[in-house]
């Protein structure tokens, strides 16, 4: 069986627009499970607010360097970690660029490639997904961190993530092509997005892990 982690934030998660949780069966990484198969594990490790490499003073605890080293050790061995992060890192007081975003993520790409897995598990691939369009009335959310500049951050986003991923050898999806944030809070799926999400990201693994 192949393992496989999915490292995120809230649209990892599945939240939903009432501020829950989509089931597993609407969830993007429940939807790949059920493409992919019985011959595959795929671990779902969203987390709302979660970061490239940035600590939040509202949201504590939310760093991806942080919990990243976690998630290896404990889901080892794997054979793909899907990394979909930079939403959060677009928050106004972060006052990050994309190409410091895009940093941030090229760190965690790093981190999976060069972690001690011990002698008996493989270095996984990497699938980095650069992130869905954060909407241009974020501001009239209920998400406060975000502005209408933080829309135009995400905006610039893809091309940056995927010359990362061809630097690194990694697999690479283009998150904005495929799903965008709903009207209703224009920054997490719907469900609709979450079944283009899976299809796009199963349809990647089918050419290049299978």
């Amino acid at each position: 069986m192949k393992s496989i982690l999915c490292f995120g934030d809230s649209n990892t998660f599945g939240t939903n627009l009432e501020g829950g949780r989509h089931e597993r069966a609407v969830r993007w990484p429940g939807r790949l499970q059920k493409l992919l198969g019985d011959g595959w594990y795929v671990i779902e490790e969203g987390m709302g607010g979660r970061t490239t490499v940035w600590d939040d003073p509202l949201e504590p605890n939310r760093k991806g360097l942080a919990a990243l080293p976690i998630a290896l050790t404990s889901h080892r061995p794997l054979d793909l970690v899907i990394l979909s992060l930079g939403t959060n890192d677009c928050k106004s007081f972060f006052h990050a660029s994309p190409k410091v975003i895009a940093r941030g993520a090229e760190t965690l790409c790093k981190e999976i490639l060069h972690f001690d897995y011990g002698p008996w598990a493989q270095v996984p691939k990497i699938l980095l997904v650069s992130p869905i369009f954060i909407g241009e009335r974020v501001e009239e959310s209920p998400y406060v961190s975000f502005d209408r500049e933080s829309s135009e951050k995400s905006r610039c986003l893809g091309p940056l993530y995927e010359e990362i991923a061809r630097r690194y050898g990694c697999l690479f999806l283009d998150g904005s092509k495929v799903a965008g944030p709903s009207e209703t809070d224009q920054l997490h799926m719907d469900g609709e997005g979450h079944r283009a999400m899976a299809d796009a990201i199963y349809e990647i693994i089918k050419r290049g892990l299978q």
